[in-house]
């Protein structure tokens, strides 16, 4: 009786000592070991899915600096692209205000240098006109304005291609003259007979025709037509014979 006694106050010492042996390895395995077999397969399987875990967090993250550079990367060729653009509109707007501005200057100071050329003729003029104003001789003031004419028509020529051309004796060409006045003559092609006023042509171009009298072919005349018909043949033969009326 006190052996049973004994066994029931340390429960636990009887559990582990009842314990069955293994069958294969003829050793005894105690409740623990069992339970330690049993949990390290469970540890194995959640160890792994941590690491597969953590290993898709990282392509994750991975990934996410990958887009964040190639954002980035795109963001700066636009930024690019779009000052390209602006400068590239800017150099067009100048460039179309700098064309407008130059046409009205053109427009404004074209003739710039013909006037510059033009204000030593009026200065020769004013000292033409008081150098005759003074000695009060007219052929002085002839030959000064001659000489004023004729280097401002070599000026004209030989800097601006500007030319006087004749007309009096040349065959009429109506688009270098224009036919004031036309008489009758003994030409046989029209023929500038007189000249108004010159005319004048900038390299192969008539600014202004000359205005001309033109001298035209007279009418050719034409043989009577009753002298022709009385010196035929059958008129002779239609005149009754004189001698045979009388008899």
């Amino acid at each position: 009786m006190s052996k049973h006694k004994h066994e029931s106050q340390h429960p636990e010492k009887a559990d582990i000592q009842s314990a069955p042996s293994s069958p294969e390895s003829g050793t005894a395995v105690t409740v623990g070991e069992a339970e330690t077999a049993q949990a390290q397969p469970a540890a194995g399987e959640a160890g792994a899915a941590q690491a597969a875990a953590e290993t898709g967090v990282d392509t994750i993250k991975q990934e996410l600096e990958k887009t964040k550079a190639e954002l980035a990367e795109v963001r700066a060729q636009l930024e690019e692209a779009n000052d390209k653009f602006l400068r590239k509109l800017a150099e067009e707007v100048n460039f179309r205000k700098r064309m407008i501005r130059e046409k009205e200057d053109a427009q404004k100071y074209g003739i710039a240098s013909l006037l510059n050329d033009l204000i030593p003729v009026l200065d020769d003029f004013d000292r033409s006109i008081a150098s005759a104003e003074v000695g009060q001789n007219y052929d002085h003031l002839h030959d000064g304005v001659l000489l004023i004419r004729r280097q401002l028509s070599q000026m004209l020529e030989n800097k601006y291609s500007l030319k006087r051309f004749e007309s009096k004796g040349a065959l009429f060409d109506p688009n270098r003259h224009e036919a004031l006045f036309a008489e009758p003559g003994d030409v046989e092609e029209p023929v500038v007979s007189e000249e108004y006023l010159p005319g004048y042509e900038l390299h192969d171009r008539i600014l202004r025709t000359a205005k001309v009298r033109v001298k035209m072919p007279a009418p050719k005349k034409q043989p009577e037509a009753n002298s022709a018909e009385a010196g035929s043949p059958e008129s002779e033969a239609q005149m009754p014979d004189a001698s045979k009326s009388q008899a």
